[in-house]
């Protein structure tokens, strides 16, 4: 058959790394040829869905790479603290990336893959798909015309929702540091590029505060057991994991996510029983979690602009909320819709940014389609351009990250030398 299109290796086909590969098959501009999923089970669903031969479909993504470069681009998806290496190697082997966030789970991994790739002349870009929705383009847009004059303060919030933190981050994958990294890395190292983007310039100085304050053993309910399905406080606790995945069941969205995490058997059954022998059936007063659960960061600019960043747990699972307050004007969006207040007229004017019917729970499907298209447009072209960011500017932005919480550990302002950027 006539090949149309790039081709694409993916490392690692989670939900990341398959719901990228998705778009390339649904819009039918790229195909698929190779993949790298330890996961038996997954990996033949995969590779069936994508017409991968057997000879194609690896357990580990070394053996990938060790098959030399077979597609034109590699999605890495792989697990936080495996980012690094395999995006070291494939560049190295020629291929362009498409690198789930975040870049490295420390500051001198970064710095090696941003080194292979400038060595290598392959195309990066990390997975900021907030930067890839029409209401960030529209926000930036009404920023850079002056419509608010000078920008002088922000506000912005992450509501990751109270169940979504139990599950991804006292449950999960991402509950523990020595593991993955901190949740301002791993979660909020979106919100943190977001505000660089908007802003145009990366901070000069941050603070920040934070601590694991509430999913805590001395929190746990007198009488709780270690398991939900065996809890007698499990139908008053707001974490309860039995209410939270037998609720998925019937709901084709929900029962990939988050659902799909915790087992693969969508039956009550199943369910109980996952969550009797799995991780995602323990007490949250019970895990061995010890990531925040809440934090702030504040930012000042060399402009003399400043930002408030806060991330919390104890919140509905929703979109970001910010406000932007500038000089002549001031802006308030929640992901979906965007007002703009002028100081001249008084007039509040309203923007539409096409998603009306986007999720309010803070899902970025649609980001996500927009930066698969984006890769695969640069693939196809050979040309960066459709990517909003490269290796360099995701490194400035992971580094505010990290000097973050070098603040919050030692509860002082930490300089960022824009040399380093």
């Amino acid at each position: 058959m006539q090949r149309t299109g790039p081709t694409l290796a993916v490392a690692g086909a989670g939900l990341r790394g398959a719901t990228y590969a998705r778009r390339a098959l649904e819009t039918g501009r790229a195909r698929v040829v190779a993949v790298a999923e330890p996961d038996p089970e997954r990996r033949r669903r995969f590779a069936e869905r994508h017409g991968i031969p057997p000879e194609r479909a690896f357990a580990d993504w070394r053996d990938l790479a060790a098959a030399g470069r077979v597609a034109d681009g590699v999605i890495i998806a792989t697990q936080d603290a495996e980012h690094a290496e395999p995006a070291v190697r494939f560049a190295a082997l020629g291929y362009h990336i498409l690198l789930e966030k975040p870049m490295a789970t420390s500051e001198a991994d970064a710095v090696r893959v941003l080194e292979a790739v400038e060595r290598s002349g392959s195309m990066l870009a990390v997975c900021h798909v907030l930067r890839y929705t029409p209401y960030t383009r529209m926000i930036r847009e009404l920023v850079e015309s002056g419509r608010i004059g000078t920008p002088i303060s922000v506000q912005h919030l992450e509501p990751v929702g109270w169940w979504h933190h139990a599950h991804s981050y006292v449950r999960g994958n991402w509950r523990r540091e020595d593991e993955s990294g901190p949740m301002l890395l791993t979660k909020s190292c979106h919100d943190v590029d977001w505000l660089v983007h908007v802003m145009g310039e990366i901070p000069s100085r941050v603070g920040s505060f934070g601590r694991l304050s509430h999913f805590r053993p001395e929190n746990r309910p007198e009488g709780a057991a270690d398991r939900c399905v065996d809890c007698p406080v499990e139908k008053r606790c707001p974490y309860s994991a039995t209410r939270l995945y037998l609720s998925c069941l019937g709901d084709p969205d929900r029962e990939t996510w988050p659902l799909g995490a915790v087992t693969q058997d969508l039956t009550e059954q199943g369910v109980l029983r996952a969550l009797r022998e799995g991780p995602y059936g323990r007490c949250v007063y019970a895990c061995d979690n010890d990531v925040v659960d809440h934090q702030v960061v504040n930012m000042e600019f060399p402009s003399g602009a400043t930002a408030s960043f806060t991330v919390t747990a104890f919140s509905p699972y929703a979109q970001r909320q910010t406000r932007i307050f500038g000089t002549a004007g001031c802006i308030e969006g929640d992901g979906v819709r965007i007002s703009l207040r002028d100081f001249v007229t008084g007039e509040v004017e309203t923007y539409d940014t096409g998603e009306a019917n986007r999720a309010e729970d803070g899902r970025h499907d649609e980001a996500d389609a927009a930066l698969a298209d984006a890769f695969i447009a640069a693939l196809a072209d050979g040309d960066h351009t459709p990517l909003t960011s490269d290796a360099r500017e995701s490194l400035a932005s992971h580094r505010v990250v990290w000097a973050a919480e070098r603040a919050r550990r030692t509860g002082t302002v930490v300089e960022i030398d824009p040399r380093a950027t």
